[in-house]
Order: structure tokens, then sequence, then C-alpha cells
């Protein structure tokens, strides 16, 4: 068991990020690093997870690995048992992990029953098993939750329905949360970003029209960066400096959405 630390009188926290091997997952990790937090990455992609862990460790927090499919419930919560394992605690869940899916546009009637299930799988399935899992442990570190949801989320996407749809869902399935888990001391917000990604670089390639439709409205001109502008947002969220913050979306995006 890892016995905290403090770092600026604060005391240091367990994370566990989903999806966390590259993009907006990285800079979060990499963020709470910084803080001296022990982070665990939790995807599917063994290789660059031990890489992630490797950057943690040389940002000043301690990183770790585990093997995990979001998608499968009994997989997500052997990794919520792998992290209450190795330290003991779990201070707080950040849901980043998205459908491979998600970059590409396509009109809905084309998409297929199974590709629609990916996403709800990853999205909302996965958030379920991290939800419930993970109460029990948040709950007794007063910890808290936070989703990486999408501006997708607010205004929709023309071609990206089912990205859409799913994550507006974690933004209602974060207020209802918050809510109930209030009492607990449990938190629950979530983050709307708009960084440089490799998804991002993708959908980019997928719609050529895109770049300049999303920074043509951006007032600050650019994409952010995942780990100084997102990573940053993330951790503030997770820090204690936000304990009276709960069933807020923060918008990260450089002022790219209109007003909510």
């Amino acid at each position: 068991m890892t016995d905290p630390q403090t770092t600026n009188g604060e005391a240091n926290k367990t994370i566990l990020v989903t999806g966390a091997t590259g993009g907006i997952g990285r800079g979060i990790a990499l963020a709470c690093g910084e803080a001296g937090w022990s982070v665990w990455i939790a995807a599917r992609r063994e290789k660059e997870g031990l890489e992630v862990a490797d950057e943690i460790d040389a940002a000043g927090g301690i990183g770790h690995f585990v093997l995990c499919d979001v998608g499968d419930p009994t997989s997500a919560d052997a990794a919520i048992d792998a992290v209450i394992s190795g330290d003991g605690r779990l201070d707080g869940i950040v849901h980043n992990a998205t459908s491979g899916l998600s970059p590409v546009p396509v009109p809905l009637h084309e998409v297929s029953l199974a590709d629609f299930q990916n996403h709800v799988d990853v999205a909302l399935r996965a958030l379920h098993s991290l939800a419930r899992k993970g109460y029990e442990p948040l709950k007794a570190s007063q910890g808290s939750l936070l989703l990486m949801t999408s501006e997708a989320g607010f205004e929709g996407k023309a071609k990206l329905a089912p990205y859409a749809g799913v994550k507006g869902a974690q933004r209602g399935f974060a207020r209802a949360l918050a809510r109930e888990w209030g009492r607990e001391g449990i938190r629950v917000n979530s983050i709307a970003p708009l960084a440089s990604t490799p998804a991002m670089e993708r959908a980019f390639e997928l719609d050529e029209a895109m770049a300049s439709r999303i920074l043509g409205r951006n007032p600050l001109g650019r994409l952010g960066d995942s780990t100084e502008d997102i990573g940053r947002a993330a951790r503030f969220l997770l820090s204690d400096d936000a304990r009276y913050v709960t069933g807020h979306t923060l918008m990260v995006d450089g002022g790219s959405c209109p007003a909510i």
C-alpha cells in the first residue's frame, strides 16, 4: 500500500484514467503526475500504457498500468480492484475512453447497430460499471468522478450522431449522479475539451472542412494542449481546490462552443 504524501499541503491522490495511452487521457495522466499523484492507466494497449506510466514517473508522479477493456464490465471491475490492491485507496476516476469510431463521420442511416452499440458500450456501459464499482472507494476517500464529454453533446454534430448522443447522455448521467452522491461527499463533474489529439487529426483528415470550421469560431484561434490546457483543468476538478464544485460541465475549448 502506498502511503499518501503531501504536495502543497494537499494529500497526494490515487487516480484511475481510462483510455489514457494517448491524446487527452495521456494529458490528464501527466498533469496529475506533475502534482505527485499516483496515476493508474487503464487501457487495452499495454506497450503504450507502460510508456505513459514511465512518463508519469518522469513528471514527478507514480505511474501504473492496468490492462482494461472498459466495454467489458468484468474488466473495469478488475481494474479498480487492482488500484485498491496496489494503493489501498481511490480518490478519483476519469472516464476518458471513447469508441474508436468516434471521429469517423457517417450518416446515421449508414450506422450499423453493432457500431452504435460500440459507442454505447465504451461511453455509457463502461460508465455504469466504473460508477458502480467505484462508489464505495470514492465514498471512503470523499473523492470524485470526472467524465470527459464533448461539445458534440451540447450542440450536436452532423454525421456524428452516435458520438453526440452518448456524450449528451454522459452529461445527464453526471448531473444526476452529482445529486445522488453529493450527500456521500462524492463529487461528479464533466469536461468538454477541444484539443489537438490523434483522434482530432484523424477527424480533420476525414472531413477537410472541419479544421477551418472549428478554428474559425475559436476566439483563441488554436486547439488546446492535452496536458497544459486540458490536463490541468481536469486536475483542478479532481483536487481539493474544487471541493465545492459538482454537477458541472467545464468547457475547456478556447471559447468555441456557444453559450450553454
